[in-house]
């Protein structure tokens, strides 16, 4: 897992030398280090936030649109959280930084996740069948 961040760290890095040097020397624009974080996470957050609510616009007009929304939203904060954790494994020396060990965490979310699934469909499919049965009953009299 640290190759792989390592990696993505030098992706990152590239990008951003290349920015400065379009920006600045292209450009000729003289941004700041700060200037272009500035710019540049407001476009990507503007855009992210775009697609995020045109999603969520979505899927809450769905039948259970709004448990969708919650899941997607508590699987990205437990993506950020297990790697979170491994990342201040490996600055601590605390346990080894595997890419393994977050993807097992984020498996036991998922397993729980669908037991609660489980329960919930058979919640909602005794309440259909009470309710069917209910009004065969009314019908009846």
């Amino acid at each position: 897992m640290g190759e792989g961040i390592k990696f993505i760290v030098e992706v990152v890095n590239a990008i951003h030398d290349l920015l400065i040097l379009i920006l600045n020397n292209v450009l000729g624009l003289q941004m700041t280090d700060k200037d272009m974080h500035f710019w540049i996470m407001g476009v990507i957050g503007i855009v992210a936030f775009a697609c995020v609510y045109v999603i969520t616009k979505w899927l809450s007009q769905l039948p259970f649109g709004i448990h969708l929304i919650a899941f997607f939203y508590t699987l990205t904060f437990m993506f950020v959280l297990v790697f979170a954790i491994e990342i201040q494994q490996a600055i601590t020396n605390r346990g080894n930084m595997e890419f393994i060990d977050a993807v097992i965490g984020l498996w036991g979310f998922m397993a729980i996740f669908f037991v609660y699934v489980f329960i919930a469909v058979m919640v909602y499919l005794i309440k259909f069948i009470f309710k069917k049965i209910t009004k065969k009953d009314d019908v009846d009299i």
